[in-house]
């Protein structure tokens, strides 16, 4: 670990670039140091905590080095410090209300979710196009009807969306959430969706998260296969 260094200030490192992978590794460092602080740990090494991320120790130095911070050599990390600087990095230390636009299965999974709350998003608002759904009641939220979705949006604030939708209707409501004035949009949707540059589009695609962990279990199968045949003309 390097000696101590002042942090950049919260202005600086709002405005660098951080790469998407170091951006994807850092929630992870976050969820860590959240275990960590509901431990009662104060301090931890760059060691400790790449173990607890899965990553190496350059790897997470060089993390956090987007955030300007790095620690202090033989001392470490302060675990309190360090989570609120990732999530200030991060945006978490806003109110982000989120719709979910799709109150099936899925939609009604994640409007239940108690995890959202403790990563500072609140779900707002919970919409549906079909007349069975609307109305009802998922925890404290009723169905708003797709088609009240701007008026909804403007009451509730609500600044983030996800779409749990068919692929059918994903585009059209896509555009809804973009003209109700949403431009942070997560969609499950298996569908590529276009959408202007100033919006923020996020793809959750299990099925392709599934093909490719396939592709590494064949490789591991092919590999053990080939160790297996290795021993075998060794004996």
């Amino acid at each position: 670990m390097s000696n101590s260094e002042e942090p950049a200030p919260a202005g600086e490192v709002l405005h660098r670039h951080i790469p998407p992978a170091s951006l994807a590794r850092l929630t992870i460092y976050l969820r860590a140091l959240g275990t960590l602080l509901a431990e009662g740990v104060e301090r931890v090494s760059s060691d400790e905590l790449a173990a607890a991320a899965g990553v190496n120790s350059p790897k997470l130095r060089k993390d956090l080095s987007y955030l300007g911070s790095y620690g202090t050599r033989g001392v470490g990390y302060e675990v309190s410090y360090l989570s609120d600087q990732i999530s200030a990095a991060l945006g978490l230390t806003r109110n982000w209300r989120v719709a979910i636009i799709g109150a099936g299965n899925l939609g009604k999974a994640l409007a239940g979710y108690p995890g959202f709350g403790s990563r500072g998003f609140e779900v707002v608002a919970l919409f549906d196009t079909d007349q069975m759904v609307i109305g009802q009641e998922i925890g404290w939220l009723r169905v708003s009807p797709v088609k009240d979705l701007e008026a909804v949006v403007h009451r509730t604030r609500a600044n983030m969306a996800v779409l749990s939708v068919p692929a059918e209707v994903a585009q059209e409501l896509c555009d809804g959430v973009i003209a109700s004035g949403i431009t942070s949009i997560l969609s499950f949707a298996p569908v590529v969706l276009q959408v202007p540059d100033h919006v923020q589009l996020r793809k959750v695609d299990m099925a392709t998260e599934l093909q490719i962990l396939a592709y590494h279990a064949q490789r591991a199968e092919a590999s053990d296969i080939a160790a297996q045949a290795r021993a075998r003309l060794a004996t």
